[in-house]
């Protein structure tokens, strides 16, 4: 087996540890570490020394604890085994973070529970080498920033799920105010997940709630958006809505005169229109019959000896005789 004498690594920077292929190194072998990385080297599972940024040649001097432990003769391209992990230690900006499903929370405005979904973006870095490689990492050739979000979603939406129903239980945030609380929230929620990120050597840098929304086609929320906009038309229109709503509800039916309920409600508008009709005219027919009355008592009061306004004894007619026309008397 040939040995190797030169060891770099020069990935994409979503790769978090990377290993070298080949175990069969010597003393001279040169390792390139390049910024932001370290070379850890293993041996029989353990992890020893590491090497930081720079251009090393293998000597007892750079890595002792391996030195120590293969016991091998130090001197030209003598050979021996070991394994060299690559760790990139660049802080990852972009690591997404979402609710797989709604959360069920009771809205404390409503009372109503509806589904809350959560999204965000955190930032990493890997802090304790050693510790990351050899209980995240393990024997796996390469460990990505995808990985390291998969293996902490549990605890990380745990935690988050159990803040966010926190805050707007118990601070009484309704899901319309929520929005101006998101950086507090953030904030709160890296403290409570700094530590399980630090148990395995990396550093929760930033931690950011995008957005918290409800699904649009939930029917809970479909209800609760039509019952606000009732109330906010109701709010606007003040005595008015009560009246606007039944004029809403009368010409819905109206203009459905197909049958059932519409039929009824159109057969009982025109109805009602006749029956309007129909007052209008005895109205107007006690108006006329009013008026024939007066007429009638004014001709019944031409026969009258006293006035029938100021009581004034009235002058008797001249009578007529009807074959001559001479007045009589």
């Amino acid at each position: 087996m040939a040995i190797i004498d030169r060891v770099k690594y020069d990935g994409p920077a979503d790769v978090l540890v990377w290993k070298f292929p080949q175990d069969n190194l010597s003393w001279g072998t040169q390792v390139i570490v390049n910024q932001a990385q370290e070379a850890i080297f293993f041996k029989g599972g353990e992890a020893l020394d590491v090497l930081g940024p720079g251009t090393h040649t293998l000597r007892t001097a750079n890595i002792p604890l391996l030195r120590k432990l293969i016991q091998a003769p130090f001197g030209g391209d003598t050979p021996f085994t070991a394994e060299v992990y690559y760790v990139n230690k660049a802080v990852n900006m972009d690591v997404k973070w979402g609710t797989n499903n709604p959360i069920p929370i009771q809205d404390p405005k409503f009372n109503v529970f509806i589904p809350v979904r959560a999204f965000g973006q955190f930032a990493i870095q890997i802090a304790d080498s050693k510790s990351f490689v050899t209980q995240l990492s393990a024997t796996n050739p390469q460990f990505t920033a995808d990985q390291l979000s998969n293996y902490f979603r549990g605890v990380l939406l745990t935690k988050a799920k159990d803040y966010i129903a926190e805050t707007m239980v118990k601070e009484k945030v309704n899901l319309l105010e929520i929005s101006a609380h998101l950086e507090a929230m953030s904030s709160a929620i890296q403290e409570k997940l700094g530590g399980d990120f630090a148990k395995y050597g990396v550093k929760l840098v930033n931690f950011y709630l995008n957005s918290i929304d409800v699904p649009e086609d939930d029917d809970t929320v479909i209800r609760l958006k039509k019952a606000l906009a009732d109330k906010a038309e109701l709010d606007i229109l003040g005595d008015k809505y009560q009246q606007k709503r039944t004029l809403d509800v009368m010409e819905k039916a109206a203009g459905n005169p197909g049958g059932g309920a519409g039929a009824g409600m159109g057969a009982g508008l025109g109805l009602g229109a006749g029956l309007g009709m129909g007052q209008m005219m005895a109205g107007a027919m006690g108006g006329m019959n009013q008026g024939g009355a007066g007429a009638a008592g004014a001709a019944g009061a031409a026969g009258a000896k006293f006035c029938a306004a100021c009581g004034k004894p009235l002058a008797a007619a001249a009578k007529f005789c009807a074959e001559c026309g001479a007045k009589i008397g």
